[in-house]
């Protein structure tokens, strides 16, 4: 029999690689979480790992994950806090590997049990996956993964929580995985200890849009928030969210007492409705949720409660996350300062154009943008001729490295050739950069295969 009053409370401490490095440590110290969930990964971050696991077969994982735990490790050695990441990447073992040799230097290796989980990363698949007509067609434009495969750098199926739950049932303590989706590593550890069916649809659905509402760190709990943002008290100090859940399905989005940002039914519903989709079918590999079906309520001060969700069943696709290499390009940028900083800016643009159309380059996109004027508004800010100050940013992308390569070197000449009053250029010649572009797609999920793996 399930214990109504029993919660289960799981802590975000990273919604993106880059995020605070504070983060994991203080919600560990700050009071009491059963779980601390880590999200590393985005669509680009795939590619880049891979890039670095081509250059090091040791590498391929997100490194700043390593220092993470060790601020968090007196927490799970000693008051048995658990941790949950997708910090895996595209070499989850080298990553847990890396762990371990941490733990030692710690001291305490020997309490530190990983779960790794893999099969997500089906690169080395594709061809044999396209030869059994799994066409992997683009989601957007329909078309084939047989007209770039040569380019491809990445490819991984979005798994959902049922391998961290494997993990845990086997006494993981830390869980390691690779393009797990963002709401599983929330997900997860509410099914592990509430034991939730498979096809309980409501309540994987409340696991999913608990998960939803963590995955992006402080995002529901005051930082990017849009409403009345001037008052949201000590930032600096921005305490990250919290979900306080309870085996019915219903949980509290809070954050430890005496940090900075706010718990509202605002920040809540700002991030529920970020990267959602269709509100109605919000779809992961465990279960369907309908976001229309959510409940929220104040529960006291910096305590939103969450209920009403309802979900439905899975649909028999993976979605795919594939990266391939698509061109170059390069971006530069120069200051123009009043009097007429927008006028110069247009000048320079006109004229940096008509050098290259002079050198006979071509690019398959040339953009600019002049911000502080009209880069982000466009023409609902006006003509920008009043602005101060406009930095004039151009780009060029193209198949042909020379010629990108070529631009770089004529947009710094403006400098002292073009309009005048440049300021604040310091940033040099542009650099060439490979593009990445994404390709998403959908697999048959009897296609993909997990496993899990225990380390210590």
């Amino acid at each position: 029999m399930s214990d109504s009053s029993r919660v289960v409370r799981v802590a975000s401490g990273q919604g993106f690689w880059g995020d605070w490095l504070e983060a994991p440590r203080r919600q560990v110290e700050g009071g009491q979480v059963d779980y601390l969930m880590l999200d590393y990964l985005a669509e680009v971050t795939m590619s880049i790992l891979q890039k670095q696991k081509e250059r090091d077969p040791r590498m391929g994982y997100a490194r700043d994950f390593i220092g993470a735990m060790e601020s968090v490790f007196p927490a799970v050695a000693e008051r048995g806090v658990k941790v949950i990441a997708n910090a895996g990447g595209v070499n989850p073992v080298a990553c847990a590997e890396a762990l371990l040799d941490a733990a030692s230097k710690h001291g305490v290796r020997g309490k530190i049990r990983i779960g790794v989980v893999t099969g997500d990363d089906i690169l080395a698949r594709l061809d044999d996956l396209l030869a059994a007509g799994h066409e992997l067609k683009n989601m957007d434009t329909g078309a084939p993964l047989s007209t770039i495969r040569d380019r491809v750098m990445s490819a991984n199926a979005y798994i959902g929580s049922e391998p961290i739950v494997e993990a845990l049932a086997l006494g993981a303590n830390v869980v390691v995985i690779g393009r797990s989706t963002d709401t599983a590593l929330t997900m997860a550890p509410l099914r592990h200890e509430f034991g939730w069916a498979a096809d309980d649809w409501n309540k994987m659905a409340s696991g999913i849009i608990a998960g939803h509402i963590l995955e992006c760190g402080a995002q529901s709990s005051g930082g990017n928030c849009m409403h009345d943002w001037r008052t949201i008290p000590d930032m600096a100090n921005v305490g990250y969210p919290i979900a306080e859940a309870s085996d019915d399905g219903t949980f509290i989005i809070t954050k430890h007492e005496g940090t900075g940002g706010r718990v509202s039914v605002p920040s809540v519903s700002e991030q529920l409705v970020y990267e959602m989709g269709d509100p109605h079918a919000y779809i992961t590999p465990d279960v369907v949720a309908d976001f229309t079906s959510i409940q929220l309520a104040p529960d006291g001060e910096n305590r939103v409660r969450v209920h009403g969700i309802t979900g439905g069943p899975p649909t028999p696709f993976l979605k795919v996350s594939i990266a391939y290499r698509a061109g170059y390009k390069a971006v530069g940028s120069l200051v123009y300062s009043w009097p007429d900083a927008m006028e110069k800016a247009q000048m320079a643009d006109r004229i940096l154009r008509q050098r290259l159309d002079n050198l006979g380059l071509s690019f398959d996109q040339v953009l600019s943008e002049f911000v502080g004027a009209t880069a982000t508004h466009g023409s609902l800010a006006g003509d920008g001729h009043e602005a101060p100050e406009v930095m004039f940013r151009i780009g060029v992308r193209g198949d042909d490295r020379a010629a990108v390569e070529r631009f770089t070197r004529e947009i710094v000449p403006l400098v002292l050739n073009g309009p005048p009053s440049v300021t604040g250029f310091a940033g040099g010649r542009p650099k060439v950069e490979e593009i990445v572009a994404y390709w998403p797609a959908l697999l048959d999920k009897r296609a993909v295969s997990t496993a899990v793996s225990i380390m210590e």
